[in-house]
């Protein structure tokens, strides 16, 4: 169930020729008119009636307040959910790129587009799932692909572009000195303008979990922590509490002394098969790893 932190290899990074009409779009550039023969002059690409411009005085730079809970996460001092919060409220980037539809070839010689489409760019994670990549900055998505546009969206509508999209993750600046991956349930928290605890910390899935393994006589006690996926590391390789992309969850058994090991993964499995289909556990956890234990033997004094 856990996946490895998505990165910008995992997408297309080879150097590429221009696609024919964007490359006949420059050719042309500084013309009086455009690809249908229609004059520029007095048409405004501004406001509202330019989706691709929703932000005007956008000055292309990372939003303050996600800086500062991203500075702080990396120095230890912050959380996850400090990161999500100020996403929440951010202005971000998504990236996407020119797909010809319908092509003709124009007097540069080059096919041109007579229907073009703007798909959005999606990663595919190491464990077959898709996500979303997103950038704080547009220096930040011109790095990882020159050739992608960006688009200024509030940070809640990209990850509603996510989910339709059928992505399980959103990926914070991919190839960046600092990459962080919000799961599955911190983004389909952002979508819904919800605050979002990770289960990691949520008492109520820790109430839960007490409750599906209090009828096995055999289990002396089950814990929840944060899985070894749900930290990372900056390109510096300093250790960060937060951003990585799962295990988000371990589930820590603990046996009373004598249990056979088959007996042990029996539990397991009938504990791990009432949460999974318990509705609030599956849309609270991302991912999950389990650790066995054994009670200490008790000492004996005569």
């Amino acid at each position: 169930m856990s996946a490895n932190s998505p990165s910008s290899h995992e997408s297309d990074q080879t150097p590429r020729h221009l696609p024919g009409h964007i490359a006949a779009a420059l050719a042309r550039a500084g013309a009086a008119t455009d690809s249908a023969g229609q004059g520029w002059e007095g048409r405004d690409l501004s406001g509202d009636g330019n989706p691709l411009h929703n932000f005007d005085n956008d000055n292309g730079l990372t939003d303050p307040n996600l800086a500062t809970a991203i500075e702080e996460l990396i120095a230890g001092t912050g959380s996850e959910q400090g990161v999500q919060a100020a996403l929440a409220e951010a202005r971000v980037y998504i990236a996407v790129m020119a797909e010809l539809a319908e092509g003709a070839l124009g007097e540069n010689g080059f096919v041109e587009d007579k229907e073009a489409d703007m798909a959005l760019v999606t990663l595919n994670a190491p464990d077959g799932r898709t996500a979303l990549p997103i950038f704080s900055s547009v220096e930040a998505l011109q790095s990882w692909h020159a050739e992608a546009r960006p688009v200024a969206v509030y940070a809640p509508r990209a990850a509603l572009s996510a989910v339709a999209e059928e992505a399980q993750m959103l990926v914070l600046d991919p190839g960046a000195d600092f990459t962080f991956v919000l799961r599955r349930p911190g983004m389909w928290a952002l979508a819904q303008q919800k605050d979002w605890t990770p289960s990691y910390l949520n008492e109520e899935l820790a109430t839960l979990v007490a409750q599906t393994a209090g009828s096995e006589s055999i289990l002396a006690s089950i814990h929840i922590a944060p899985g070894h996926g749900v930290g990372t590391r900056n390109a510096a390789g300093t250790s960060v509490p937060g951003g990585g992309s799962g295990p988000e969850l371990r589930l820590e058994f603990t046996f009373n002394p004598g249990v056979e090991e088959t007996e042990a993964r029996a539990c397991v499995s009938r504990i791990h098969g009432a949460l999974a289909e318990n509705k609030e556990f599956a849309e609270n956890v991302d991912s999950l790893e389990i650790a066995l234990k054994a009670s200490p033997p008790q000492e004996h004094h005569a």
